[in-house]
């Protein structure tokens, strides 16, 4: 696993405050060294289950045991039945306990921080006054993260409209491209900044029609050698080029998302299944690499069953240790960033992951962030997981297909303003 970046604030920021009312309860036993404290799950904590007490809440005694995989088979009407629900355009999110997040309190949530600090930066409605309090909050545990979090915070189950509550999730990477400015040798791929016209012209070319083109090479920023690699980034959105100029120095620069030919996106993995290419299961990057290698003379052809095309712009990579911005204008922390549809989470919002590694079904459930979109992210429970760059980035994304269960959490008092105006339901039933 990439590291994850960033820090936490420090000289010439704001005050730093500790939660109010956050000191731990001390250890149960005897012989414990001075200054230690036993695990304790947070649920438990904010439910009143205390450390050397009996006095559980009945809603931590009847909730549901977590920790099951996800796809398992429950009642969903009885689950539903009751509980505060608020309606999103292609989702509805249905009020939970803490104890029924599968392994919620296990997460590092420190190693989270930072990318919720990144999503402050660019507060969503609702968000303001709370990040205003993160923004002046050192954590100086995990302890201390879930704790501020569940003071202020209600988590939600997303489903679908219908009651689906199992997804997807996939992965992606900012690719790492050797470039030149000019096309000599074997960079004869370009990669292009979007046309004049592109914004009179919806649709415009497509794909086909784009790179049979020669007077838009033009607009190249720089050469690439293989078209796979300028697909792949297309896709990803952003690249990183250390690109050979002109003279022979070389530098890092990043390739960002400058729009695109508003054509509709299609799978080229997709298509190579349906063309009885490869199976399914060989249909990863690593997987249609292989086959491109063994098949050249039919790479156009396969490239050109997507007819979405996405143009650049270049920027500085003046810090390497950050990542690419996301839809919500904020950078990208590996590990702790998603993609997500807009319709279904807004970004900004914090999120329980329920998932399993790639090609694995080795638990991987942690506090992420909705920080981007893309193309093809559609539905209520999807994710798309950033995992960095560099070749272990690149590896797990091309892997990850995995069950996928998702839980928002949402402010308090923002959610009993939705209940209060109507566009929260109480006692829904899913069909």
């Amino acid at each position: 696993m990439l590291a994850i970046l960033g820090v936490l604030a420090g000289c010439g920021g704001p005050s730093v405050v500790r939660e109010p009312g956050s000191a731990r309860p001390a250890p149960t036993g005897t012989g414990t060294a001075s200054g230690s404290t036993s695990k304790v799950d947070p649920a438990r904590l904010l439910n009143g289950d205390w450390p050397g007490t009996d006095n559980r809440s009945s809603a931590a005694a009847a909730a549901p045991s977590p920790g099951s995989a996800p796809g398992a088979s429950d009642d969903r009407r009885a689950d539903t039945v009751g509980r505060q629900v608020l309606a999103r355009e292609r989702a509805r999110w249905v009020a939970a306990e803490w104890n029924e997040l599968p392994g919620w309190g296990q997460d590092r949530a420190l190693e989270w921080w930072p990318a919720l600090l990144r999503g402050c930066e660019r507060p969503m409605p609702g968000w303001t006054a709370l990040c205003t309090q993160a923004q002046r909050l050192r954590p100086s545990d995990d302890w201390d993260a879930y704790v501020w979090l569940m003071k202020r915070l209600r988590p939600y189950r997303v489903e679908s409209p219908e009651g689906e509550r199992d997804g997807l999730a996939t992965g992606y990477y900012e690719p790492q491209l050797e470039a030149r400015r000019q096309a000599l040798g074997d960079f004869r791929v370009p990669l292009l900044a979007p046309p004049q016209d592109l914004a009179q012209r919806r649709p415009y070319d497509t794909r086909q029609q784009i790179e049979s083109n020669t007077r838009l090479s033009r607009l190249s920023l720089a050469w690439v050698q293989d078209p796979l690699d300028a697909l792949v980034m297309q896709i990803q959105g952003s690249g990183r080029l250390r690109v050979t100029e002109s003279d022979g120095s070389s530098r890092w620069v990043r390739l960002s998302f400058a729009g695109h030919n508003e054509q509709p996106y299609r799978s080229m993995g997709q298509w190579l299944i349906a063309q009885g290419e490869l199976k399914a299961t060989e249909a990863s990057w690593p997987g249609i690499k292989e086959w491109a290698r063994r098949n050249p003379q039919k790479l156009k052809e396969a490239m050109w069953a997507n007819p979405r095309y996405v143009f650049f712009r270049e920027e500085p990579l003046s810090d390497p240790a950050v990542g690419p911005r996301g839809g919500q204008g904020v950078p990208l922390t590996p590990g702790r960033s998603i993609a997500v549809d807009k319709a279904s989470i807004p970004y900004g919002t914090p999120v329980w992951l329920d998932t399993t590694e790639p090609l694995s079904t080795t638990p991987m459930r942690r506090l992420v962030m909705a920080q981007d979109t893309g193309a093809a992210i559609t539905g209520a429970v999807r994710a798309d997981f950033f995992w960095g760059w560099g070749d272990q980035a690149e590896q797990q994304a091309g892997r990850m297909k995995q069950p996928l269960r998702l839980w928002v959490l949402w402010p308090r008092e923002t959610a009993s303003a939705s209940a209060a105006t109507g566009s929260a339901t109480t006692g829904l039933s899913a069909p």
